[in-house]
This record gives structure tokens, C-alpha cells and sequence, in this order.
């Protein structure tokens, strides 16, 4: 996935770049991935006065939802990059594995370069010396993206780590020393760590050293409120994920309760964290991800960002509005309306470790589980390939 989290992108590094494709097996969607190329194109972003070149007065809704919130391209490498320049970008154990599976690809020299570090090459360890290389491959790539986009590079933090939160913390040290070594100043940097009690603590602690973090596989409120009591820069909801799980399963009392009051649980929950951020002043941005189709991004609109996939923005380019058009597109989500949300004494309460367990329904711990077994079991492959393909010729 990639991110778009500057609050106006900058101006684009202009560069030429090949057209290039990865696919990537087990399955793994694109909202886990990737990078994204940025030439000198003009960003998503549209001001509110725009007007096409004819001065019709017609604009795209793309244009029109861009006003409200940082609407952000979620896609593998794509050809048509041109449409939907990215400001920023993901690296993860997805797209090592996608860099390992083309050996021709931009950044397999990053890789390669990852192997041949003397430092990795010399520890005795096999399991520390894999994880010496991975950690190496995955800054060598944020660094060469960090590169090619304006914004912040987000840096997936092993889930194997994701119930130890001192083991989160050394990880993402590493990783930040590594990142110095080749100078790219912490403020490009996110750190992406599960929303697990002890992901979150973890994203406590750093964000008092001034590291920002990036909390995700969130699912329920709970998660939400604690990830914002942490000092989190972003808090990621994934909302066609808790939709479905509301489609196929039941017994869970927060789901329930959101259906019960005529709310989509997915786009619920989204505005009940943005409401609970903005009322009572927590730092933390919002994104929302997994968006299945234009109807969840208009209901969003106002949400910090909105991951969404190329066949919704596509549709959003080609759609034209005219300044009459019987569809207004308002905006839901803002401070004024948090301020006027109602919050019981128990969603307002000093979340811990027993508190966040206690609220955690079968939703959430099932969605929770299965992101990080995806992740755990993406590491473990990327780690085997390199186990593989190490030592690189010439080394």
C-alpha cells in the first residue's frame, strides 16, 4: 500500500522511468504492497477552484472528492503511473518478495546490495545473519523510493516481533540506523507496526523519542482509541475487511451494535475514530483502507486519507460534474461534526492491555490474527529466498 501523507504534496522529483510490472503469488492483495514511480507529474490533489481547460465549469469527481480528503492510488507497479502520481510510498516483505520474483526489476540491485553487506556476511548466526539481510534490503529499497517521492516512506516492522514490544522497538532502531547510514532523515520515515496491545506501546514509546509510527491491522474501536492515546502519526482502518466479516460471521457486540443503528460497521467504525480523534485532540491522522467502491469514499469524505483502489479512481477521473449537478458532494467527516459525538464512559476510558483485550470482540482478534499471519508468513518466504540466493555472485 502505498501512502500519501503530506498534507500538500510538494513539488515531484522529475526522473525517467521504466514501465514495470511485478506480480506476486500467494495471493497477497495490493493493499500489503508496494511502491509506486513518481515522475514530474502533477499530484491527485485538485484545489477547489479548479475548471477544466475549456473553463466549463465541469470538473471530475475525482477533483471534487479531492477537496475533502488525500485520495491515494492502492496498486501494484502499474503502466499508467502518469494518472495517479504517488507522493509517497510503502516498503514491506511484499514487495521484496515481488523484487525477488523479477530479477530485472528497478530495485533488485537494492537487494543484491543488501546481500553483499560485509557487516550481515560476518555474523555466524544464519537466523541473525537472514535477519541482518532483510532489514538491509528493505531500507536499500525505502531508501531508493524515498528518492522518487516527496513524501514519507512507510517501513514495515516484522510481525514476528508484533507481541514484543521491545522487540518492535530494537527493530525499528535498526532500522532507523540503517536509514541514517544512507541519509534519509527520520522525518521521511514511518514505522508500520500491527495494532496489537504490544504494537501500540511500542508506537507509544517511539513517538516519544520523536520516531512517527504508522499503526495498522486496526478493527475496532478499542484499537483505534488506544493507537490515538499512544501519540500514533497514523491509525489505519481497513473498511471493506470489517464489512465482510460482518457479511459471513456474527456474535460480535461493537458489529451489532453499528448495524443495529443503520451504520455500514467498516464506514462506523472509520467515523467513530475520526470523530474520537478530533474531539478530544489527538495528534494521530486517519486512513482508511480496503475501499470497495465510490460509495465508501463519498461516505469518508473529510477522513485525512482514503486508500483507493485504480479502478475506483479511474472511474472518479472519467466521471464529469457540472457546478449544478443534483449530487453535492459533502463533506461527513470534520471537526465540527466530532465535536458534537457522544462517547460512553467506557469508550472513553485510559486504555491498557486488559481494557483493549476485554473490548476486542471476535471481530477484530480474528481480522487482527489473520493480517499478521499473512505478514508473518510473507517474512518467512522473503527470508528464504535470500537464504537461497545468498552468497550473490562475486561476493
Amino acid at each position: 500500500m502505498s501512502l500519501s501523507l503530506q498534507s500538500s504534496p510538494s513539488s515531484f522529483l522529475s526522473s525517467s522511468l521504466p514501465k514495470l510490472r511485478l506480480g506476486f503469488a500467494n495471493g497477497c492483495s495490493s493493499s500489503s504492497l508496494l511502491f509506486k514511480f513518481n515522475a514530474s507529474f502533477p499530484a491527485i490533489r485538485a484545489s477547489s477552484g479548479f475548471s477544466s481547460s475549456l473553463d466549463t465549469g465541469l470538473r471530475t469527481e475525482l477533483d471534487a472528492v479531492s477537496t475533502f480528503s488525500e485520495i491515494v492510488p492502492d496498486t501494484v507497479i502499474f503502466d499508467d503511473f502518469e494518472k495517479f502520481p504517488p507522493t509517497a510510498a510503502t516498503v514491506s516483505s511484499s514487495l521484496l518478495l515481488g523484487i525477488l520474483s523479477l530479477p530485472d526489476t528497478v530495485f533488485r540491485n537494492a537487494v543484491d546490495m543488501a546481500l553483499a553487506d560485509s557487516t550481515c556476511s560476518r555474523l555466524d548466526n544464519p537466523e541473525l545473519r537472514l535477519s541482518c539481510f532483510f532489514n538491509k534490503a528493505l531500507v536499500n529499497v525505502g531508501g531508493d523510493l524515498a528518492k522518487l517521492v516527496p513524501g514519507r516512506v512507510s517501513t514495515e516492522v516484522d510481525a514476528r516481533r508484533a507481541y514484543d514490544t521491545h522487540g518492535i522497538i530494537r527493530r525499528v532502531h535498526d532500522l532507523l540506523k540503517l536509514y541514517n547510514e544512507i541519509d534519509v532523515p527520520p522525518e521521511r520515515l514511518l514505522f508500520k507496526i500491527p495494532s496489537t496491545w504490544q504494537g501500540i506501546e511500542a508506537s507509544r514509546l517511539l513517538e516519544s523519542e520523536g520516531i512517527q509510527t504508522h499503526l495498522t491491522f486496526v478493527y475496532s474501536f478499542a484499537q483505534a482509541a488506544a493507537a490515538a492515546q499512544a501519540g500514533a502519526s497514523v491509525i489505519q482502518i481497513f473498511v471493506g475487511r470489517v464489512r465482510d466479516w460482518a457479511r459471513n460471521h456474527s456474535g460480535d457486540p461493537e458489529i451489532e451494535a453499528a448495524i443495529q443503528r443503520g451504520e455500514d460497521p467498516g464506514l462506523g467504525l472509520v467515523t467513530k475514530a475520526y470523530n474520537y480523534i478530533h474531539k478530544y485532540g489527538h495528534k494521530s491522522k486517519l486512513m482508511a483502507a480496503a475501499v470497495r467502491n465510490k460509495q465508501d469514499l463519498f461516505s469518508l469524505l473529510g477522513v485525512d486519507y482514503v486508500i483507493a483502489p485504480l479502478k475506483i479512481l479511474q472511474s472518479l477521473k472519467e466521471s464529469v460534474t457540472a457546478p449544478d449537478e443534483k449530487y453535492s458532494y459533502v463533506r461527513r467527516l470534520s471537526p465540527q461534526s466530532a465535536a458534537n459525538h457522544n462517547f460512553t464512559a467506557e469508550e472513553l476510558t485510559k486504555w491498557d492491555q486488559l481494557s483493549l483485550a476485554s473490548a476486542m470482540g471476535p471481530a477484530s482478534m480474528q481480522l487482527l490474527a489473520a493480517g499478521l499471519e499473512g505478514y508473518v508468513n510473507q517474512a518467512n518466504r522473503v527470508e528464504e529466498l535470500l537464504d537461497k540466493i545468498w552468497p550473490p555472485p562475486n561476493v
